[in-house]
């Protein structure tokens, strides 16, 4: 006969290993669902992106769509006007969106994770202050930094993007800053360029207000083959750089003494992060104007719906924004207007109730 103590032992030690296979079983369980919301997503956008190429003067079906964009990849266009009108005028805006869409979103995922912050993003860090006041200079002033001819707004956006950069950078190497200190350097930092934007629209022409209007509510309108190449660079580069890096994410939003702990540098970590993410903004808004909401709102969503893991947030933040950008797009195209409203227009109107609702309804242990 066994004696108590060997019982409990074998008991304990049973108890234990069917409760590892619980959790394994709810670990694959959750990984599954979190793998399907990223699926689900993905061809979310393959069906916005769909209906928005059928979106026009000139009307082209669904299907028939997808045929003349194959047609195209495969070289045998057989309708030369539908083919002009598919790659050059309606796909380029669709691609501008969904690589918009991306990078705002993992921007906005990263920055609130490395700052611990849920209000962090491209804009209340300031970057997208900065392309404005850029722009602004360009198009009211005829200040360009490096550009030349068509590009001159766009490099001019580009640079004074950066400069909020440099600031919470250097912020970031004084004495005893912390995650918080950042932030707070980059909405200072907007203040500034958003009362100095003000000021130089305050005494220009009505020409000259209405161009720096149409650059400043964020529209995928003059989207072009040339701008989606550099925006891919951009945000291919720097979503590779962070899902490489989701793992030591992970460990940075437990805490700074976590991560040096295991031996990662969380000041070095943050400033590569915060350098990365602000090149994709900076080349996005660069180009798209202000498109608002995107990086604050969806990261948030995401996080609702799967958790906080990077591994799967950063993706599910990818897939999630780039459905919910050509989706405002395409209600921004098909609202009857006298004109197509622009799509920063349109997410703002989304992003602001679903932001209030967030605030509302927030789960607090999400962070």
């Amino acid at each position: 006969m066994a004696s108590p103590i060997i019982t409990k032992a074998v008991d304990a030690w049973v108890n234990k290993e069917v409760t590892f296979k619980e959790e394994m079983a709810e670990y694959r369980r959750s990984t599954f669902l979190k793998i399907m919301f990223i699926l689900v997503c993905s061809v979310g956008v393959v069906l916005v992106a769909g209906y928005t190429l059928t979106i026009g003067d000139y009307p082209i079906g669904f299907w028939h769509s997808y045929e003349v964009l194959w047609n195209h990849l495969t070289n045998t266009p057989q309708d030369h006007t539908e083919d002009f009108i598919i790659w050059r005028v309606r796909f380029p805006r669709i691609c501008t969106g969904v690589i918009a869409g991306v990078g705002l979103a993992i921007c906005g995922a990263v920055m609130q994770s490395i700052l611990k912050n849920p209000l962090a993003d491209a804009y209340t860090t300031g970057v997208s202050s900065g392309a404005s006041f850029g722009a602004t200079l360009a198009i009211a002033m005829g200040f360009n930094v490096v550009g030349i001819g068509g590009y001159a707004i766009v490099a001019n956006a580009f640079v004074f993007s950066l400069i909020p950069v440099m600031a919470i950078l250097a912020v970031a190497k004084m004495r005893g800053a912390s995650p918080v200190t950042m932030i707070m350097a980059g909405i200072a930092i907007m203040y500034v360029f958003n009362a100095t934007t003000t000021l130089i629209k305050l005494s220009v022409s009505e020409a000259t207000l209405a161009s720096i209007f149409d650059w400043s509510v964020g529209s995928l309108d003059n989207s072009s083959w040339q701008q989606v190449c550099i925006m891919a660079i951009f945000v291919g580069f720097g979503s590779l750089v962070m899902q490489l890096s989701a793992r030591k994410l992970n460990v940075l939003s437990t805490g700074d003494e976590s991560a040096k702990s295991i031996g990662i540098n969380s000041n070095r970590l943050r400033m590569i992060c915060m350098f990365v993410v602000s090149l994709m903004a900076a080349s996005i808004v660069s180009f798209t104007g202000m498109i608002g909401f995107i990086g604050l709102v969806c990261p948030h969503i995401v996080r609702l719906l799967i958790g906080s893991d990077n591994r799967f947030l950063i993706p599910a933040s990818a897939a999630f924004g780039a459905v919910l950008l050509t989706a405002a797009d395409m209600v921004g195209r098909t609202i009857i207007a006298p004109d197509m409203i622009p799509v920063g227009v349109i997410t703002s109107f989304i992003g602001g109730p679903m932001f209030l609702w967030l605030i509302v309804k927030k789960k607090k242990e999400v962070w």
